[in-house]
């Protein structure tokens, strides 16, 4: 099913209007404020300088004043009950806003900024902590991109609206409250209709303390190391967007010459590619939470962020330029390009890694995570302000600082990466396995969504623990040859993914042991455990008598045994019909199509090795 089917499903489709028609006012509302601000109140340069910059100032405060008051707001309470008020609280919002816009009080104004910021930060937790909730496992990447898409949409189209609603001649206030209003009253509507999402903590005991919980809420964000860094990762997003959107303006003025149309014009390039890398997620990670795509996203936004200043830096020659002007000067379709990718890979980018927290975080603490992943987030959109300030007033134009910001990225990966080696891993398993083969997977539904299991395949090929790795939505601990973890480069994945090592018992009985035991704790600790039950890959297609090494493991710990098979890996790269370990020749077929097809657990108790293999020959049937 493609993601976009969710947005005929009632479980997705009214939150994602609902957050999408948020999304819209709140940028709707501000770009027509500073629009008022800078040019229609005969302001000194002076005090607009002022008031523009004290505006984004009072939206992010009330995150880090609120965020860990309402992250406990979400684990205690029926969530839809929540969005309702939220709602309610913008429609206000926005009739407060229409006095303000009407007689020109930036008082009230700057109040109802104050107020979206509120609206924004008790929403926050709730956007991000419903979806594990309406979708399934394997919708969450989908769902993700498509709210990502939605959320980045609605923000241009927000932009765009408030400021050329301002510039309509004596009836721009008037028409930009009605359309802010009318948006409000729209989205409370499509609230009422999304489905209850109920308490994850109802026994949760609230803290009214927004210091001490805010403190707590870093705590409960800090306690997973990958959770923790994945949250990292997403701040570092919103300091480098923040960065990159708050130079547009002059870029598009002061390098590239144009005027409002072609500030207007790679604001769009970026927000659209943004949508578009949100939604190729869920197809390039089949469905999975897939964070291998992270350091591909950071590597592009850093050779495109890089590109983009040797595209063009220093003043424009010809100022004043329209947007098809500049379309027709000479190199601008390179700067369509990296503004157009550097969107693309930041959706590749932060939807994995929202995804990620979603699907690893524990449920009675997600909303609280999300709300304290808030926190972090406006702590670095204000350290990206200052960055882009600090610069400036260097003297560095904003070509430069878009490449401060993606030379900059390299370190903050890098760091990210080092500590969490998962990321690296998972992106060299998906590089290799989509390298290498074109895999359809069958029944991964079958896989218990939590607690222990031992799964069992036959053994094609070397890369069999890689490619399953790939394709299976939960963390796997594989039991694998000792002498396959020790090859080098994939040693690191095997070990960063906690493999198994394993030997026969004439070669090292210790080994055996020891994996016995290391088995027993993965399942004793809930993990899914992969086992090759044939003791070695085959010589000849075919599959060998399963060992009864399963039966040991399921006498010492009962859990459910998933029967796997894969198909189309003989006479593929690394299987020993082709291996160049074997015979001296270049493989016979690259790029092979595979299958891995899965089948409904078995009870511990009615598995015996025999019974196991005809299973798993059955599953592969005769397409070896």
């Amino acid at each position: 099913m493609s993601q976009f089917a969710l947005l005929g499903k009632r479980r997705f489709a009214p939150f994602f209007w609902t957050q999408g028609l948020g999304a819209f006012n709140d940028n709707a509302f501000r770009n027509a404020l500073v629009m008022l601000v800078a040019y229609q109140m005969g302001l000194s340069d002076h005090a607009a300088s002022l008031y523009t910059n004290l505006a984004p100032a009072l939206f992010i405060i009330p995150f880090f004043l609120f965020s860990a008051t309402a992250g406990q707001l979400a684990e205690k309470f029926e969530k839809t009950r929540i969005i309702r008020w939220v709602k309610l609280f913008e429609i206000a919002a926005m009739a407060v806003a229409a006095v303000g816009f009407y007689t020109h009080h930036l008082v009230l104004l700057l109040m109802v900024l104050f107020m979206m910021g509120i609206h924004s930060t008790v929403f926050g937790p709730i956007k991000y902590a419903i979806l594990p909730q309406a979708l399934k496992p394997a919708e969450l990447v989908g769902g993700n991109g498509l709210v990502e898409m939605g959320t980045q949409l609605a923000m241009l189209v927000g932009m765009i609206a408030g400021n050329e609603l301002m510039r309509v001649v004596g009836m721009g206030p008037l028409l930009a409250s009605g359309l802010t209003i009318m948006v409000a009253v729209i989205g409370y509507l499509a609230s009422r209709e999304i489905p209850q999402a109920p308490a994850t903590a109802p026994e949760l005991k609230f803290n009214w303390n927004p210091f001490s919980e805010t403190a707590r809420v870093i705590g409960i964000t800090h306690a997973d190391r990958a959770v923790w860094n994945a949250v990292l990762g997403i701040s570092w997003f919103w300091f480098f967007g923040t960065v990159l959107i708050a130079q547009l303006p002059i870029y598009a003025r002061a390098t590239l010459g144009g005027d409002s149309s072609v500030y207007t014009l790679v604001l769009t390039l970026f927000s659209i590619g943004s949508g578009i890398g949100a939604l190729l997620c869920e197809r390039m990670s089949g469905k999975r939470v897939e964070i291998g795509l992270v350091p591909l996203g950071a590597f592009g936004l850093t050779a495109f962020g890089v590109d983009l200043y040797f595209a063009r830096h220093g003043a424009a020659v010809m100022p004043g330029l329209d947007w098809l002007a500049f379309l027709h000067g000479a190199g601008s379709w390179r700067i369509v390009l990296d503004l157009s990718l550097i969107g693309v890979f930041a959706g590749f980018y932060v939807v994995p890694l929202f995804a990620f927290v979603q699907a690893r975080a524990p449920r009675a603490k997600l909303s609280r995570i999300i709300a304290g992943n808030n926190i972090m987030n406006a702590l670095l959109i204000v350290l990206a302000a200052g960055f882009g300030l600090g610069l400036g007033a260097l003297g560095f134009d904003a070509s430069q600082i878009f490449l401060a910001a993606a030379l900059l990225n390299i370190v903050v990966a890098v760091y990210i990466f080092t500590l969490v080696p998962e990321f690296v891993m998972r992106f060299i398993t998906w590089m290799l396995v989509n390298t290498l083969y074109r895999v359809r997977a069958d029944g991964i539904q079958h896989i218990p969504e939590e607690g222990a299991a031992l799964l069992v395949c036959n053994h094609v090929s070397f890369m069999d623990p890689l490619l399953l790795m790939a394709n299976l939505r939960r963390p796997v601990r594989f039991v694998m040859y000792y002498k396959i973890f020790n090859i080098p480069l994939l040693r690191f994945v095997f070990r960063t993914a906690k493999a198994i090592p394993i030997a026969g018992y004439k070669e090292d009985p210790a080994v055996l042991q020891q994996a016995y035991d290391a088995i027993d704790d993965a399942l004793a600790a809930g993990e899914v455990v992969c086992i090759f039950p044939e003791g070695g890959l085959t010589g000849d297609g075919e599959i060998a008598a399963f060992r009864p090494g399963v039966e040991k493991i399921l006498a010492r710990r009962p859990v459910p045994v998933v029967p796997m098979a894969l198909r189309g890996l003989w006479g593929s790269v690394w299987s020993r019909r082709d291996s160049m370990l074997r015979r001296a020749r270049l493989p016979r077929r690259f790029r092979a199509r595979v299958e891995l097809v899965v089948d409904a657990p078995l009870a511990p108790e009615q598995v015996i090795a025999a019974m196991l293999e005809a299973r798993v020959r059955e599953l592969r049937g005769e397409f070896a």
